[in-house]
């Protein structure tokens, strides 16, 4: 059959195929043929139920189906003879026939995939971050680990940035309670921004036993409808104060951490060692970022709709997914697929350069550069070893990581091709908490 395949558009294309009515009617025959072996109707003994009431019942939907199974070999067949490298699903409608009624027509509308051809990267620059882990680092991120293991000590003084307070309190509403506006026995600490600036305030150089009424307005913006952007009337009554107290940098602590033994020597390396993997996890983070970007710089590229729509709908269907495992309505959140688009267009064409450069270049991850990376990976958990078999038996979590390694191959030979200079950095400055 000779094809002609139509442009509509950059990477738009429709093709028109014939499907011969005879063999489509001597296909729906056969079907039917073997269906009225084991056919069964009230009556009627199975297999014994007559071939034309078979046929009544069931004709339209088998035609159906062999049609539908003619139309997708012959559209299969059109791939495969025109060499079609087809993006997403075609869709194929019934075409006005122009013949004597011995063929269905049907015309097939798809994209196809870009022409991938990676640009010139030696003007790009590409900034590494340099960064030394020293004792410095060492100490704030133990003092850090401190913080996180901050136990309270009731305090007979008054109420200061730090201490958790724990408070009874009231609020009015144009003289009267609203909704969420009283609570007993409520603790919260000063400074961490659970309550409003106004409140905390207010808690704030109270003592246990003392009370205090004040003026709050809530903000614009503020969750509930009722009280937003109004001006209420509290009254508050402290009734416990309790005084932060972080641990000591002691064998206790040491052991708190999964050392076992206590050694603080230990313990300060082996936070050594786990600073130094998060520095590397985030100085390549901002290599690859800069190396993907320098990509899609150079390498423009006319994307198919029907994957951007598709990266679109995932991209919506994982953030629905999160918000519901954290416990949100999503009849509540409606999302707006727009917002993920440009999203999706970053991922597609990323997806389609990685692929091609991938392919043109031999980067795919040899299985011990694969290896690896799993057994990095698995450096954080507190069993390495069975994470690396547990690896090996997901295909899904495999893929994933095989994904990883090309990406990072691309990475290399992004920085092969571009410019790259070292940037020193503090240790604050990278982990993006400087001061």
């Amino acid at each position: 059959m000779a094809v002609n395949v139509e442009s509509l558009g950059a990477l738009e294309r429709r093709v028109r195929m014939s499907v011969g009515v005879e063999e489509v009617e001597r296909q729906v025959a056969d079907r039917l043929k073997n269906m009225a072996r084991t056919a069964k109707m009230p009556g009627f003994r199975p297999g014994k139920v007559p071939f034309n009431m078979i046929a009544k019942q069931y004709a339209n939907q088998v035609r159906g189906e062999v049609l539908g199974d003619a139309v997708q070999r012959a559209f299969s067949d059109v791939v495969k003879s025109e060499n079609l490298r087809v993006a997403g699903y075609p869709k194929i409608e019934k075409a006005d026939a122009a013949n004597d009624g011995k063929a269905l027509e049907f015309n097939a509308t798809f994209e196809v995939y870009p022409e991938v051809k990676s640009g010139d990267l030696s003007g790009a620059t590409i900034e590494r971050p340099a960064v030394v882990v020293d004792d410095a680092a060492i100490d704030r991120t133990i003092e850090i680990l401190r913080k996180q293991r901050t136990t309270f000590v009731e305090a007979a003084r008054a109420a200061q940035a730090g201490d958790r307070v724990t408070v009874d309190f009231e609020g009015m509403l144009d003289g009267a309670p609203f909704e969420g506006g009283k609570a007993a026995g409520f603790a919260f600490v000063i400074g961490e921004g659970r309550m409003l600036p106004e409140f905390e305030a207010a808690a704030t150089g109270l003592a246990a036993g003392a009370t205090k009424a004040f003026d709050l307005k809530f903000p614009d913006d503020y969750q509930s409808a009722l009280v937003a952007g109004k001006t209420t009337q509290f009254t508050l009554a402290v009734t416990r104060v309790e005084a932060p107290q972080l641990p000591a940098v002691d064998a206790e602590f040491a052991k708190s951490l999964g050392v076992a033994d206590g050694s603080i020597e230990k313990m300060r390396a082996d936070i050594r060692g786990n600073v130094e993997r998060e520095v590397k996890k985030r100085t390549d983070a901002q290599v690859k970022n800069q190396a993907m970007k320098a990509l899609m710089d150079a390498t423009p590229l006319e994307l198919p709709k029907s994957l951007v729509e598709m990266e679109t709908q995932q991209l919506v269907q994982r953030a629905q997914a999160d918000l519901e495992a954290r416990g949100m309505k999503m009849e509540k959140l409606p999302f707006e697929p727009s917002a993920f688009e440009d999203t999706a267009r970053r991922r597609v064409a990323l997806g389609l350069i990685i692929g091609e450069l991938g392919r043109a270049e031999g980067l795919q991850p040899k299985p011990a550069q694969l290896r690896s990376l799993i057994e990095r990976e698995a450096q954080s958990y507190e069993r390495p070893d069975e994470v690396v078999r547990w690896f090996y038996t997901q295909p899904e979590r495999l893929s994933e990581m095989e994904g990883l390694a090309l990406e990072n191959n691309v990475v290399d030979w992004v920085l092969s091709k571009a410019k790259v200079t070292d940037k020193t950095m503090t240790f604050d400055e990278l982990m993006g908490s400087a001061g």
